[in-house]
């Protein structure tokens, strides 16, 4: 078993003065967030940056992924006033990008997708000027689930591949690689203006090989954005790491995924699928169409 970190992990601490008042924000509007619930190793870098990436749908997952730190089990009911309280931080923070992800809600009729869509609605309401990025669960597959997701207009379609096929049945062992693949094409071939997004994770015994097939498929899959880091075992319960992957192969993998055709690439040890997403975004073709005519929507 591994048990130390190499150096590169190393980070500031956490500064009272920038978490506590994030933490009252999240506290008084009753909002999640997957940089609590999952253990991001970001989490002080982001709120000392007033950002965060919201956790939707509550804070209990119906599956059993080994390698999420996300809460397991039985699902409270939808708080139908969550769209309101996002609005209402998203205004405080003043952010001109959001992200918000949601826990998989397999008891859910249409898992969730109505719901993100109530969420982006209201932002879009409440303020137009933000861009919003989704990173969604497969919701079992629904084309109807992801139509209504695509009709509601986020900026940004992000779903997760995680890790190589092979690895499903140990990693994701509800999950199906073929699924998710398709609902990246999906959406793509729906709505080509929407940027489309994925991530994986390296250290849970792919190789390299296979790492490169999961990037053709999704550039197969017309995906715009990648991102690559590091799987961390959030507990001894978790999934062990089998290696560490040093920082120049992460910068190699990334140089590989912008040849194969990739718009932005975010690749190293650190990286995760919302960890400044803005600046990930900024690299797409999409937004610097944006940029220029895109109304009132002004990303610098």
């Amino acid at each position: 078993m591994i048990r130390r970190l190499p150096p590169w992990f190393k980070q500031k601490g956490a500064y009272p003065k920038f978490m506590l008042p994030m933490e009252r924000l999240l506290r008084e509007l009753n909002l999640n967030t997957i940089c609590k619930s999952a253990l991001c190793p970001n989490i002080a870098d982001c709120f000392s940056r007033k950002t965060v990436t919201f956790l939707i749908l509550g804070d209990v997952c119906t599956r059993s992924c080994t390698f999420c730190g996300v809460k397991k089990g039985c699902p409270l009911p939808v708080d139908d006033k969550e769209p309101e309280h996002i609005a209402d931080a998203v205004n405080r923070l003043n952010l001109d990008y959001v992200v918000i992800t949601s826990t998989t809600r397999d008891d859910l009729t249409d898992g969730g997708a109505s719901h993100f869509v109530a969420t982006i609605h209201t932002l879009r309401m409440r303020r137009p000027s933000t861009l919003v990025e989704v990173l969604i669960p497969d919701f079992l597959g629904s084309i109807e689930a992801i139509r209504i997701l695509i009709e509601s207009q986020p900026d940004v379609i992000n779903h997760n591949l995680e890790t190589v096929p092979r690895l499903y049945p140990q990693v994701r062992p509800e999950a199906d690689y073929g699924r998710s693949l398709s609902l990246l094409s999906t959406v793509k071939r729906r709505d080509p203006n929407i940027i489309t997004k994925s991530g994986l994770m390296l250290g849970l015994g792919e190789d390299r090989d296979e790492v490169l097939e999961v990037m053709k498929d999704l550039r197969n899959a017309d995906c715009d954005l990648l991102t690559i880091g590091q799987y961390l075992r959030p507990s001894p319960k978790h999934a062990l790491v089998s290696r560490y992957v040093p920082p120049e192969e992460f910068h190699e993998l990334g140089i590989t995924a912008k040849r194969m055709g990739f718009d932005g690439v975010v690749s190293q040890p650190l990286a995760r699928s919302s960890f400044r997403a803005a600046d990930l975004y900024k690299q797409s073709k999409a937004a610097k169409i944006v940029t220029l005519v895109g109304g009132n929507k002004r990303l610098e």
